[in-house]
């Protein structure tokens, strides 16, 4: 017991990986017990970041948390390019290793898991935390290039500050002028050292641009959404950027078997170590454990 917060300690983690099919290594780490759940993290992101959640899960669950391809311990390889196909290569390779039908997705993560279920039968339960889906052009790229040329020049921090006000999930912090944000976040850069097992922030500045691509490659692909058999759970905050609802409104009337959550005072990021997991894994439990529909308690 935590006696300074009255609650269980958390499950401990441990780790692993699979080999997807084009021979990359998906590193993972694991906790719990139950029915087997993979997390899949977002951009800027990597699995450390959703440990908190898997943590709210792991009382009921066998949660999977890899680093998705391109970061921390599961390295990109191959060509820059069929990154769609790629990542649901691994999602494949971790379904039947721990046997998971069910998977929450973040933003990019939420858009493997989407595409994953038109291709791996298996996967019959889906919770979808604002899938970076573009429809008609909705989610802003016109911030790429310009991120590009600061990866390519070693202008990290630049780069992270550009993504992040380039898709309007900016903390406050990261609006201020250029000049006042990217000297300190090049200062956090040059001390960071990362735990064990995680990813570094370069890690996961540099793998940004595989997201963009997997958005582009996946962009106004929603019909391909009506062969899901899976149930679907899509989520959204409400103080989240619109071309997530842009994408939530198109999948909700497409998909056979989906339901949508719109979570009060809730941004993007709240499935994050820094948001509010607990609130989302209230969602989360009873929708794994086979509720047809789910509100939120509060």
């Amino acid at each position: 017991m935590d006696t300074s917060t009255g609650r269980p300690n958390p499950a401990p983690f441990t780790t692993g990986h699979v080999v997807s099919a084009d021979g990359t290594r998906i590193g993972y780490r694991r906790t719990g017990h139950g029915p087997a759940v993979i997390l899949l993290h977002g951009g800027l992101q990597a699995g450390q970041n959703l440990v908190r959640l898997a943590e709210a899960l792991a009382g009921s669950f066998d949660v999977i948390v890899p680093d998705r391809r391109g970061r921390g311990a599961s390295p990109w390889s191959g060509p820059d390019g069929e990154h769609a196909a790629r990542e649901v290569e691994d999602l494949r390779a971790l379904v039947e290793a721990t046997g998971a039908h069910a998977v929450f997705g973040l933003s990019a993560g939420g858009l493997v898991a989407l595409r994953a279920a038109t291709e791996i039968p298996e996967l019959t339960r889906l919770a979808l935390y604002e899938p970076a889906l573009s429809v008609g052009g909705s989610v802003p790229t016109a911030w790429v290039p310009t991120y590009d040329r600061q990866v390519a020049a070693g202008r990290l921090a630049a780069a992270m500050r550009t993504a992040m006000v380039g898709l309007r999930v900016a903390p406050a912090f990261f609006r201020l002028p250029s000049f006042l944000v990217t000297p300190l976040l090049r200062l956090v850069l040059l001390l960071q050292r990362p735990a064990p097992g995680d990813a570094s922030t370069s890690d996961v500045i540099r793998a940004m641009h595989h997201d963009m691509a997997l958005v582009t490659e996946l962009a106004d692909t929603t019909p391909d959404y009506t062969a899901v058999t899976a149930d679907v759970l899509l989520l959204g905050g409400a103080k989240s950027p619109a071309y997530f609802d842009v994408a939530l409104a198109a999948l909700v009337d497409v998909l056979p078997h989906a339901h949508r959550v719109t979570l009060s005072g809730m941004t993007h990021n709240d499935p994050d170590n820094d948001g509010d997991p607990a609130r989302v894994a209230d969602l989360l439990e009873p929708f794994f454990q086979g509720a047809s529909a789910v509100q939120p308690r509060y």
